[in-house]
Protein backbone atom coordinates (compact mmCIF):
# COMPACT_ATOMS: atom_id res chain seq x y z
CA UNK A 1 0.00 0.00 0.00
CA UNK A 2 3.01 2.28 0.46
CA UNK A 3 3.22 3.19 -3.24
CA UNK A 4 -0.50 3.51 -3.88
CA UNK A 5 -0.87 7.14 -2.74
CA UNK A 6 -3.23 8.90 -0.36
CA UNK A 7 -6.42 8.60 -2.41
CA UNK A 8 -6.45 4.84 -2.23
CA UNK A 9 -6.05 4.90 1.54
CA UNK A 10 -8.83 7.47 1.93
CA UNK A 11 -11.07 5.48 -0.41
CA UNK A 12 -10.43 2.40 1.66
CA UNK A 13 -11.11 4.32 4.88
CA UNK A 14 -14.39 5.60 3.46
CA UNK A 15 -15.33 2.10 2.40
CA UNK A 16 -14.60 0.79 5.87
CA UNK A 17 -16.74 3.54 7.39
CA UNK A 18 -19.59 2.59 5.09
CA UNK A 19 -19.28 -1.07 5.95
CA UNK A 20 -19.18 -0.35 9.68
CA UNK A 21 -22.07 2.10 9.45
CA UNK A 22 -24.32 -0.21 7.46
CA UNK A 23 -24.13 -3.20 9.82
CA UNK A 24 -27.44 -3.82 11.58
CA UNK A 25 -27.39 -3.01 15.28
CA UNK A 26 -28.49 -6.55 16.13
CA UNK A 27 -25.40 -7.94 14.37
CA UNK A 28 -23.06 -6.14 16.75
CA UNK A 29 -22.47 -7.16 20.32
CA UNK A 30 -23.12 -4.67 23.10
CA UNK A 31 -20.34 -2.10 23.34
CA UNK A 32 -17.93 -2.36 26.24
CA UNK A 33 -17.86 1.46 26.42
CA UNK A 34 -20.12 3.77 28.39
CA UNK A 35 -22.37 6.13 26.39
CA UNK A 36 -20.00 9.10 26.68
CA UNK A 37 -17.03 7.10 25.40
CA UNK A 38 -19.16 5.65 22.57
CA UNK A 39 -20.16 9.21 21.59
CA UNK A 40 -16.50 10.26 21.72
CA UNK A 41 -15.52 7.49 19.28
CA UNK A 42 -18.36 8.50 16.93
CA UNK A 43 -17.31 12.18 17.19
CA UNK A 44 -13.69 11.28 16.34
CA UNK A 45 -14.86 9.29 13.32
CA UNK A 46 -17.16 12.08 12.10
CA UNK A 47 -14.44 14.73 12.43
CA UNK A 48 -11.99 12.63 10.43
CA UNK A 49 -14.58 11.76 7.77
CA UNK A 50 -15.44 15.46 7.36
CA UNK A 51 -11.79 16.48 6.99
CA UNK A 52 -11.19 13.79 4.36
CA UNK A 53 -14.27 14.84 2.38
CA UNK A 54 -13.46 18.56 2.55
CA UNK A 55 -9.86 17.77 1.59
CA UNK A 56 -11.04 15.89 -1.49
CA UNK A 57 -13.24 18.83 -2.42
CA UNK A 58 -10.31 21.24 -1.99
CA UNK A 59 -8.15 19.04 -4.21
CA UNK A 60 -10.58 19.56 -7.10
CA UNK A 61 -11.90 23.08 -6.38
CA UNK A 62 -8.88 24.74 -4.77
CA UNK A 63 -6.85 27.14 -6.86
CA UNK A 64 -3.83 27.79 -4.63
CA UNK A 65 -0.98 25.29 -4.47
CA UNK A 66 -0.79 25.86 -0.70
CA UNK A 67 -4.49 25.02 -0.30
CA UNK A 68 -4.07 21.87 -2.38
CA UNK A 69 -1.02 20.80 -0.34
CA UNK A 70 -2.89 21.43 2.91
CA UNK A 71 -5.89 19.49 1.55
CA UNK A 72 -3.70 16.52 0.61
CA UNK A 73 -2.21 16.50 4.10
CA UNK A 74 -5.76 16.51 5.53
CA UNK A 75 -6.73 13.56 3.31
CA UNK A 76 -3.62 11.59 4.26
CA UNK A 77 -3.56 12.33 8.00
CA UNK A 78 -7.30 12.10 8.61
CA UNK A 79 -7.65 8.90 6.54
CA UNK A 80 -5.00 7.32 8.75
CA UNK A 81 -6.71 8.63 11.90
CA UNK A 82 -10.10 7.42 10.64
CA UNK A 83 -8.68 3.92 10.16
CA UNK A 84 -7.43 3.98 13.76
CA UNK A 85 -10.85 5.13 15.01
CA UNK A 86 -12.53 2.37 12.99
CA UNK A 87 -10.21 -0.25 14.48
CA UNK A 88 -11.00 1.01 17.99
CA UNK A 89 -14.73 1.07 17.21
CA UNK A 90 -14.59 -2.51 15.96
CA UNK A 91 -12.67 -3.67 19.03
CA UNK A 92 -15.14 -1.92 21.36
CA UNK A 93 -18.29 -2.79 19.35
CA UNK A 94 -19.19 0.82 18.55
CA UNK A 95 -21.38 1.47 15.51
CA UNK A 96 -19.92 4.24 13.35
CA UNK A 97 -21.84 6.33 10.83
CA UNK A 98 -21.39 5.43 7.19
CA UNK A 99 -21.64 9.00 5.96
CA UNK A 100 -21.45 12.58 7.15
CA UNK A 101 -24.23 13.89 9.38
CA UNK A 102 -26.62 16.68 8.31
CA UNK A 103 -24.47 19.42 9.86
CA UNK A 104 -21.33 18.37 8.00
CA UNK A 105 -23.26 17.79 4.75
CA UNK A 106 -24.68 21.33 4.95
CA UNK A 107 -21.22 22.78 5.55
CA UNK A 108 -19.83 20.79 2.61
CA UNK A 109 -22.66 21.95 0.33
CA UNK A 110 -22.02 25.58 1.26
CA UNK A 111 -18.32 25.19 0.54
CA UNK A 112 -19.04 23.34 -2.71
CA UNK A 113 -21.06 26.34 -3.93
CA UNK A 114 -17.92 28.49 -3.90
CA UNK A 115 -15.05 28.69 -6.34
CA UNK A 116 -11.71 30.34 -6.92
CA UNK A 117 -10.05 32.43 -4.23
CA UNK A 118 -13.34 32.60 -2.28
CA UNK A 119 -13.31 28.79 -2.01
CA UNK A 120 -9.66 28.74 -0.93
CA UNK A 121 -10.27 31.34 1.77
CA UNK A 122 -13.46 29.66 3.04
CA UNK A 123 -11.87 26.19 3.04
CA UNK A 124 -8.87 27.37 5.07
CA UNK A 125 -11.10 29.31 7.49
CA UNK A 126 -13.70 26.55 7.93
CA UNK A 127 -11.93 23.26 7.28
CA UNK A 128 -8.62 24.55 8.53
CA UNK A 129 -9.05 26.92 11.45
CA UNK A 130 -12.64 26.55 12.74
CA UNK A 131 -12.96 22.78 12.45
CA UNK A 132 -9.51 22.06 13.87
CA UNK A 133 -10.11 24.47 16.76
CA UNK A 134 -13.35 22.64 17.57
CA UNK A 135 -11.84 19.16 17.13
CA UNK A 136 -8.84 20.05 19.29
CA UNK A 137 -11.16 21.16 22.10
CA UNK A 138 -13.20 17.94 21.75
CA UNK A 139 -10.10 15.75 21.79
CA UNK A 140 -8.78 17.48 24.89
CA UNK A 141 -12.17 16.95 26.53
CA UNK A 142 -12.20 13.29 25.56
CA UNK A 143 -8.67 12.91 26.91
CA UNK A 144 -9.74 14.30 30.29
CA UNK A 145 -13.14 12.61 30.60
CA UNK A 146 -12.84 9.24 28.82
CA UNK A 147 -13.24 6.27 31.14
CA UNK A 148 -11.79 3.78 28.65
CA UNK A 149 -7.98 3.85 28.44
CA UNK A 150 -7.99 3.06 24.69
CA UNK A 151 -10.37 5.92 23.88
CA UNK A 152 -8.22 8.29 25.95
CA UNK A 153 -5.03 7.02 24.28
CA UNK A 154 -6.43 7.55 20.79
CA UNK A 155 -7.54 11.09 21.62
CA UNK A 156 -4.09 11.80 23.09
CA UNK A 157 -2.45 10.39 19.95
CA UNK A 158 -4.55 12.62 17.66
CA UNK A 159 -3.99 15.88 19.57
CA UNK A 160 -0.48 16.71 18.24
CA UNK A 161 -1.55 16.16 14.62
CA UNK A 162 -4.65 18.33 15.02
CA UNK A 163 -2.54 21.04 16.69
CA UNK A 164 -0.11 20.93 13.74
CA UNK A 165 -3.01 21.20 11.27
CA UNK A 166 -4.50 24.12 13.20
CA UNK A 167 -1.18 25.98 13.28
CA UNK A 168 -0.65 25.41 9.55
CA UNK A 169 -4.20 26.54 8.75
CA UNK A 170 -3.88 29.67 10.87
CA UNK A 171 -0.69 30.55 9.03
CA UNK A 172 -2.18 29.80 5.60
CA UNK A 173 -5.40 31.68 6.32
CA UNK A 174 -3.42 34.89 6.91
CA UNK A 175 -2.50 34.82 3.24
CA UNK A 176 1.21 34.89 4.03
CA UNK A 177 3.42 32.56 2.07
CA UNK A 178 5.21 29.93 4.08
CA UNK A 179 8.95 30.49 4.21
CA UNK A 180 11.44 28.08 5.66
CA UNK A 181 13.34 29.82 8.49
CA UNK A 182 16.64 29.84 6.60
CA UNK A 183 15.32 31.85 3.64
CA UNK A 184 13.19 34.33 5.59
CA UNK A 185 15.96 36.94 5.60
CA UNK A 186 16.56 36.52 1.88
CA UNK A 187 12.84 37.02 1.21
CA UNK A 188 12.72 40.19 3.32
CA UNK A 189 15.79 41.49 1.51
CA UNK A 190 14.12 40.85 -1.86
CA UNK A 191 11.12 42.90 -0.69
CA UNK A 192 13.38 45.84 0.26
CA UNK A 193 13.20 45.16 3.99
CA UNK A 194 16.10 44.61 6.32
CA UNK A 195 16.11 41.14 7.88
CA UNK A 196 15.87 41.08 11.67
CA UNK A 197 19.07 39.93 13.34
Amino acid sequence: MGGSGGTSASGMASGQASAAGSAPASAMAKSSLNKADQAAVVDMAMANMAEVEMGKMAQTKGTSDEVKRFAQQMIDDHSKALTEVQQLAQAKNVMLPGSLDAKHNAEAAKLNGMSGAAFDKAYMAKGGVQDHTMVLAKLKGISKKAKDADVKALADKMIPTVEQHLNAAKHDSTGKAKMPPDVGGANEHAQGKQPAH
